[in-house]
């Protein structure tokens, strides 16, 4: 999961506040008064699938999936329309057109990260009364969760992804090192390597002022036993002995030397780049960084391992992943609602599923696709990704945008020695509890 910066988001709310505020009244009334239909194949029609690409470059997955989709279900159709590939520049897109009450598209794809933010403004229909929790129990624990605001489920999850400990094995062989299971036995096997000359760095992440750092901020939160928000989404938890745990260790790896001064500016492409040319001992990074460090033009080729983030010590293991990837959501104003729901049914189905990982490379959502040892034969992030222990950032409150950037932009300050941790998660706590009492997305 690429995270894309936020900070070109100011400039996309802005053109479209007065069509979010019109929506609030426009939509919100029409998005849970159609009756239910039953997802049982009979459904017929042309439905519009919006989405953007995902999987490898070289083939397009989702075709693969329609093909497959109309095959089970010939009596419905599916055009697909390309989306934005610039997830503000596609947010934007969809809160226009649908606040607009366009039905030009039926099902799209949209971002774990939207559905309060759009559930709370009539962009995506509720889905509760479309499935029953036996549907929903099929997936991987910790992924639903996301999907809810206010006791309504607004999308379903299409594909995941985690966050993973990338390691060099030859490394950890060299010096009879263990692979680390704690991020303090991770800083002293780091420090051990860079002693030895082993290698210049031992950490990389992703400690820039964007989405990602919220991302890294809250594993390790949670590793530590904290938290950002209240469950119920009404305050700030970010100010507590645990989330001052983690950020004063983050810190703490960069004024050791375990990382670069740099990786205040990290997102992952440069995180990625310092470990594939040999230059870093471990990385913090999504799935597709192992096949990356594993590609042709990578000098860590062959010596790479990959394994679950520590955890801190006293603290359960394997650490915290937090959940990334896309779900499916439904126009409230789409026509087609039957085949609607007879398609998201299919997309979060075994075969669908398959098809995402065996040959689109992502991280099925399906716990039992994702256990599958055929399914897991296919990349070796996958069995790992099985065992992963899942934590949502808080995106089930409505204003996320606004309690995300209160996050990774004081944490960063603090990273930065710009500001101590206590102040900068003080701040934080008190920009979080104003956000939380704001009407926007």
């Amino acid at each position: 999961m690429r995270i894309l910066s936020n900070k070109r988001r100011n400039a996309a709310t802005a053109v479209t506040a007065a069509a979010v505020l019109a929506l609030s009244t426009a939509c919100s009334s029409s998005s849970g008064s159609t009756a239910a239909p039953a997802a049982t194949g009979s459904a017929s029609g042309t439905i519009t699938w919006f989405a953007n690409q995902f999987g490898p470059t070289s083939t397009d997955v989702r075709k693969t999936l329609i093909a497959a989709f109309e095959k089970a279900y010939p009596n419905i159709k599916v055009n697909l329309e390309q989306a934005p590939s610039d997830s503000d520049t596609y947010r934007s897109t969809l809160i226009t057109q649908i606040s607009g009450g366009s039905s030009s598209f039926d099902v799209y794809n949209g971002d774990v990260v939207w559905p309060a933010q759009f559930g709370k403004q009539g962009l995506a229909l509720p889905l509760n009364s479309y499935f029953d929790s036996s549907y929903w129990n099929t997936f991987s624990n910790g992924l639903v969760t996301s999907l809810t605001y206010k006791g309504s489920t607004y999308a379903v999850p299409l594909f995941t992804d985690n966050a993973f400990l990338f390691y060099r094995k030859d490394l950890l062989a060299k010096a009879h090192l263990p692979v680390p299971t704690t991020w303090e036995q991770l800083q002293s096997e780091a420090e051990t390597l860079q002693k030895d000359n082993l290698v210049k760095y031992g950490f990389a992440a992703q400690f820039d002022s964007y989405e990602g750092l919220t991302c890294d901020f809250t594993e390790f939160a949670a590793d530590a036993g904290g938290s950002t928000v209240s469950s119920d989404g009404t305050k700030a938890t970010i100010d507590s002995p645990a989330d001052t745990k983690a950020l004063t260790y983050m810190r703490g790896l960069i004024t050791s030397g375990v990382s670069p001064s740099a990786i205040t500016t990290f997102q992952e492409q440069q995180s990625e780049s310092l470990f594939t040319a040999g230059q870093v001992a471990f990385l913090r990074n999504w799935t597709y960084a192992y096949a990356d460090s594993n590609g042709s033009t990578s000098k860590v080729a062959g010596d790479v391992g990959v394994v679950n983030l520590p955890s801190f010590a006293g603290q359960s293991s394997p650490g915290y992943s937090v959940t990334g990837g896309w779900n499916l959501y439904v126009n409230p104003h789409s026509k087609y609602l039957a085949a609607d729901v007879d398609f998201l049914k299919w997309m979060t189905g075994t075969e669908a599923q398959t098809i995402i990982a065996e040959q689109g490379g992502e991280i099925p959502t399906v716990a039992s696709v994702l256990q599958n040892s055929a399914v897991q034969a296919t990349n070796p992030a996958f069995p790992v990704a099985a065992k992963n222990k899942l934590n949502a950032r808080p995106s089930f409150v409505a204003q996320y945008s606004q309690v995300s950037e209160a996050i990774y932009n004081n944490v960063n300050a603090a990273l930065s020695g710009s500001t101590s941790p206590s102040a900068a998660l003080s701040a934080a706590s008190s920009q979080i509890d104003t956000a939380l009492q704001s009407n926007g997305l």
